[in-house]
């Protein structure tokens, strides 16, 4: 019946809008925390005076980068219908978007946003690099032995299907097309 398929249809896009703004909500308070206060924490200054130009030059690839993550909290809600939080994940695999060239291109986002905008304002040095080091391999670990187990026993077979074609950290030249 046409107006039973467009009452579902309605529904559907309800729901789509309704995951897309709470995981926007939840990556506003992920950008809050990383652009806003872990600066604050870390002693960051926002003034460029005294600043090398050519420093200046990394603050693209942080823009790109933090793009990327917020197109990536983006498609947790639009089409995973859910947020990055573990609290309320993706209800469905999310591999679209980003996701089709790496399978963490949100934390690959943040890495270079982040390291641009150390090197930016100055703090890209040995200990920014250690902790860069660091801060990498925790979410590395957190990726194996956390999210991963997790959205194979969610996802089970398609997850296993996207790993085999997908990397966890380097691009690929063309976007993975599931084949149905």
């Amino acid at each position: 019946m046409p107006g039973e398929q467009s009452s579902t249809a309605r529904a559907a896009r309800s729901v789509r809008w309704k995951t897309a703004v709470a995981s926007l909500a939840v990556g506003a308070l992920f950008f809050a925390l990383w652009l806003w206060l872990l600066p604050q924490w870390l002693g960051f200054k926002v003034e460029m005076a005294g600043t090398a130009r050519w420093r200046r030059i990394a603050a693209l690839p942080s823009v790109l980068g933090f793009a990327v993550a917020l197109r990536c909290v983006w498609d947790f809600g639009w089409t995973g219908h859910g947020t990055p939080a573990p609290i309320a994940p993706p209800q469905r695999l999310v591999a679209v978007g980003f996701y089709r060239y790496v399978r963490n291109p949100m934390y690959v986002g943040f890495a270079a946003g982040w390291v641009g905008l150390w090197i930016v304002f100055g703090h890209a040095n040995s200990l920014a690099l250690a902790a860069v080091a660091a801060v990498a391999l925790v979410v590395h670990l957190f990726v194996v032995f956390y999210e991963e187990p997790a959205l194979r026993k969610k996802f089970g077979v398609e997850y296993e299907e996207y790993c085999r074609n997908v990397d966890r950290w380097w691009p690929r030249i063309r976007g993975w097309n599931k084949s149905h």
